[in-house]
């Protein structure tokens, strides 16, 4: 079997593809929403199919890294509790969900949901139903959060800025 060759940009790798990137969109949102907000969402939709899991949900550790400054030589910042859960639909779709804390119920949801939004007849009943409201609830959040943090910011002045140099 021939190696496959990566296509390189001038800018870089690239891209991954629409399909990556829509499934990487939804399942941030499915991660950061809490089991609670995704089964009011659910009472919008019809029955999602029948589904089996096939790993979990399981809880566990994960070692988080992180670089001083960003871009400096990376650490060992600490473990974090994740669940993760996979499940497989009548037809074979496979769902997959990692979410941060010990909440099982959100694992299986988020994992059952990614399954739903990978079948074309389900996707934008779930995308108008779930995925859109939540992410725009997590926006506003982020928005409000970024307005609290703006009005403590504090300016400090040196005396070669007071003087204008």
């Amino acid at each position: 079997m021939p190696a496959r060759e990566a296509t390189v940009t001038p800018a870089g790798p690239a891209a991954p593809s629409d399909d990556v990137a829509a499934r990487q969109a939804w399942m941030a949102v499915l991660a950061r929403a809490p089991a609670a907000a995704l089964d009011g969402h659910l009472a919008a939709l019809p029955p999602l199919p029948a589904h089996a899991r096939l790993r979990g949900p399981e809880t566990g550790l994960v070692m988080v890294r992180g670089r001083q400054g960003g871009d400096g030589a990376p650490f060992n910042l600490g473990e974090m509790t994740v669940t993760r859960c996979t499940v497989r639909l009548g037809d074979g779709t496979l769902g997959h969900a990692y979410v941060a804390g010990r909440d099982a119920r959100q694992a299986e949801l988020a994992a059952l949901l990614d399954a739903a939004l990978q079948r074309p007849e389900l996707h934008d009943a779930v995308m108008a139903a779930v995925i859109a409201p939540l992410a725009a609830a997590q926006a506003a959040g982020r928005g409000s959060v970024a307005r609290k943090a703006a009005a403590t910011r504090v300016a400090f002045a040196t005396m070669a800025t007071m003087r204008g140099e």
